[in-house]
């Protein structure tokens, strides 16, 4: 379709062969499906139609995570340009393409919204895609604490579920040490973590405060504060906090932060984050009463899709420890899109999301206060 300069109607990508993929018996095999009408083929599998709000690098690399599971299938993108949107849609498969993402979020055709935008942006798209009926996955974080509970609130009040964009939080490895806690660790009084990858392109979004405005705390710190939310106790709430940042000498960014967040039960988090680095770190140590859990790249996984994680226990003399390898077939960002469509189907699991994007978003808020009050 053509699109007329001042029609704001999707363009479908010509001579597109979608690809449609069903589950079949015991879900091991992918069947091909090219060339059914689109709402026939979405019956078929009941996959969770996604619109992607954006083009840029994060929106192309979770276009090729959709293909790797039957749960997900990618509908609709959109873009400030249309030009933009066609040449997405048809690199990874999609049926239409907008240059107005809330037309989008209009569409039948779309039973979620992916926001892959600038974190300026992410509440007025995320409160309007759930005003329009539709799930929501955002990219994090958002611009602040109120910000993201504007989106949820939205959500709840239309009866869509919301989650943010964490990967590792997904994979069987994360959900077999928080399983695992009390024997492996039992009270764990201490997460110290570490973010820090060489990024020096001054060029990229998250160099311009306006895009990005807690620049590397917010984007590499996001994942410090949710480890600490995912490792310690549940019920704990961070009550002291101390924090302090560098800054890129010509853009003014922030390009690190280092810091410790004290919890109500008496915990802490000592976090460190960065573009800054010579080398990509991902390190997490779990410390508690029964042992220690360390894992050297706690946000990533092997090719395989399998994750380790190393458990100490032990002291003087009598030290033990033991490599643990945890299998997945699949990596934690597709396990993301397996999880929000279990949580899209069932209204009981959308609580245990957003409780933990709030408590994410609280902790690196308090954090980033505390680093601009310390600079």
């Amino acid at each position: 379709m053509t699109r007329k300069k001042d029609d704001n109607s999707p363009a479908r990508p010509p001579d597109l062969q979608r690809r449609r993929v069903v589950k079949a018996t015991g879900g091991a095999a992918l069947v091909s499906a090219v060339g059914l009408p689109f709402s026939e083929a979405i019956a078929m599998n009941k996959a969770i139609r996604w619109g992607f709000v954006g083009t840029g690098s994060i929106a192309n690399s979770m276009a090729r995570v959709v293909t790797m599971t039957p749960e997900a299938e990618l509908a609709a993108v959109s873009s400030r340009r249309m030009e933009s949107a066609k040449a997405f849609a048809e690199k990874h498969g999609a049926a239409l393409a907008f240059d107005s993402w809330a037309k989008m979020c209009e569409a039948d055709e779309v039973d979620a919204i992916y926001i892959a935008t600038p974190t300026s942006v992410r509440e007025e798209i995320g409160v309007a895609a759930a005003r329009a009926g539709k799930h929501v996955l955002g990219e994090k974080p958002f611009a602040s604490l109120q910000s993201i509970q504007n989106v949820i609130a939205a959500c709840r009040d239309s009866g869509v579920g919301f989650m943010d964009g964490t990967h590792f939080v997904h994979h069987p490895r994360s959900l077999q040490i928080k399983r695992r806690m009390a024997d492996d660790v039992g009270r764990a009084w201490s997460v110290a973590s570490a973010f820090q990858f060489d990024l020096r392109d001054r060029g990229n979004i998250r160099y311009n405060p306006e895009l990005e405005p807690m620049g590397a705390i917010g984007d590499a710190g996001w994942y410090n504060m949710r480890a600490a939310v995912e490792y310690l106790a549940p019920d704990a709430e961070f009550d002291a906090v101390d924090a302090y940042l560098r800054r890129d000498a010509d853009t003014g960014a922030a390009v690190g932060g280092s810091g410790v967040l004290r919890f109500t039960d008496g915990s802490t988090s000592t976090w460190n984050c960065g573009f800054d680095s010579g080398a990509l770190v991902m390190d997490l140590r779990i410390a508690g009463t029964n042992g220690v859990i360390d894992i050297d790249d706690f946000l990533g996984q092997s090719p395989d899709g399998s994750a380790d994680y190393l458990h100490r226990a032990g002291g003087w003399g009598n030290a033990a420890s033991n490599t643990i390898t945890v299998e997945s077939a699949l990596p934690g960002a597709a396990l993301m899109f397996e999880d929000f469509a279990k949580m899209a189907r069932d209204p009981a699991l959308r609580d245990q999301w957003s409780r933990a994007s709030l408590r994410t978003q609280a902790c690196l808020d308090a954090a980033w206060r505390s680093a601009l009050d310390n600079e």
